[in-house]
């Protein structure tokens, strides 16, 4: 990255409008590492038509207007919405709202998918907060040729401020009855404004297994990106 070695790395973070968890997570996550600066993008339900127009409308202006601030990164922060088309959407839409910003974009679902690959694992279970089509756009997203779901289960929330109400204890309940009987080998838990990331050591000690989170994941490629420790 060409910045003043007087300044820390700055990472532009567009979050749907509603979105509470995210930028709580990055600030714990990457506190003294990089500065976060946020943009968001007008969004109350969390549903596929909500979701499109939120990337169509609402989006190249977030990352236009986060260019302003000469970014080193620019992160495109909601997991279901990059999985609407499949990961070269994901891809293509960051790409081109990185150029928007003057700075390379990334996106969550791709982040998960570069952390799901590290995990080595071949039968994957997708736990979500959203809605079923949701829920199955994020797991067809996950899976690959050496990669196959075994179990993908969403709690049916459509309203996304809401989307962050359920603990990590409330998440580890709902781990429980939706994979119980199930077999397989890692864990995705979807959705940057869900407390997943707190739930992840709940998940671990209770199923043995790698756990992923959409922001789990995007924290650590941006440390990747940025070359931080």
């Amino acid at each position: 990255m060409n910045r003043p070695s007087s300044r820390l790395p700055r990472v532009a973070l567009m979050v749907p409008s509603s979105n509470t968890v995210m930028e709580a997570d990055f600030n714990r996550g990457l506190q003294g590492q990089c500065t976060v600066h946020t943009a968001r993008m007008y969004m109350v339900e969390t549903t596929r038509s909500a979701e499109i127009e939120m990337v169509e409308q609402y989006a190249p202006k977030a990352a236009k207007d986060l260019g302003t601030l000469n970014p080193d990164l620019l992160v495109f922060g909601c997991t279901s919405a990059g999985s609407l088309f499949g990961t070269e959407y994901d891809l293509r839409i960051c790409r081109e709202l990185g150029e928007m910003a003057n700075a390379p974009g990334i996106g969550v679902l791709s982040a998960v998918g570069e952390e799901l690959d590290l995990t080595g694992g071949r039968k994957l279970a997708v736990l979500t907060p959203y809605v079923e089509e949701l829920t199955t756009s994020v797991a067809n997203a996950a899976a690959t040729e050496t990669r196959q779901i075994a179990v993908a289960a969403g709690m049916g929330i459509s309203d996304n401020v809401t989307l962050s109400d359920p603990t990590p204890d409330d998440i580890l309940r709902f781990a429980k009855d939706s994979l119980a009987g199930h077999d397989f080998d890692s864990l995705l838990v979807s959705c940057t404004n869900f407390r997943a990331l707190e739930a992840m050591p709940l998940l671990e000690d209770a199923f043995g297994v790698p756990v992923v989170t959409s922001n789990s994941a995007i924290l650590s490629v941006i440390r990747k990106r940025l070359g931080l420790v």
